[in-house]
């Protein structure tokens, strides 16, 4: 059976309801955080957070249940189970990471939301080559458990993260 897809009013509705929920929820813990950074630090640090727990999550679930620890083999490609895991994560996070980033933390934006993208998806780039470089250092070279290497790469990737979101993909005007 096909089903009709929802209407543009519903889903802008739907979204409006998810950002003011949002924005309502992160922003009852605030106070407690005044003194220690700006709103918008606050906003960055649980939408990040929680992507990032998300994430992990992924990663553990993918690599341990879904890629039972073996390499995945693609043809003439073999790719390692932390590496699968990881991009399998990517896939979930970096939707949710950009809707949360554009439309709760960083609001006051003149950016155009097609430019963002690109701009989001070149620094989510740079993230990608992080990550993948620190997760091969942990795990082949350094012989770490992949879920607390996958913890230590995300602590880097954080950090360039954040710095570069806010002063390249969504400074203001």
């Amino acid at each position: 059976m096909i089903y009709p897809l929802p209407s543009p009013q519903f889903m802008m509705q739907l979204h409006d309801h998810t950002r003011k929920l949002l924005l309502s929820v992160i922003d009852f813990f605030y106070p407690w955080f005044k003194k220690l950074m700006p709103l918008q630090t606050f906003r960055y640090a649980a939408c990040g957070g929680f992507n990032t727990c998300l994430d992990i999550t992924l990663f553990f679930i993918s690599y341990n249940y879904i890629y039972k620890k073996v390499p995945v083999h693609m043809g003439v490609f073999t790719i390692s189970a932390p590496i699968a895991a990881f991009l399998t994560g990517f896939c979930i996070t970096f939707p949710i990471g950009f809707y949360l980033s554009r439309y709760v933390v960083f609001q006051e934006t003149s950016v155009k939301k097609r430019e963002q993208l690109g701009k989001y998806f070149t620094v989510v780039l740079g993230c990608l080559i992080l990550n993948y470089g620190f997760l091969k250092l942990f795990v082949e070279v350094f012989h770490w458990y992949p879920t607390l290497s996958k913890i230590f790469t995300t602590f880097f990737v954080v950090a360039f993260s954040y710095l570069t979101q806010k002063h390249y993909t969504f400074k203001p005007a």
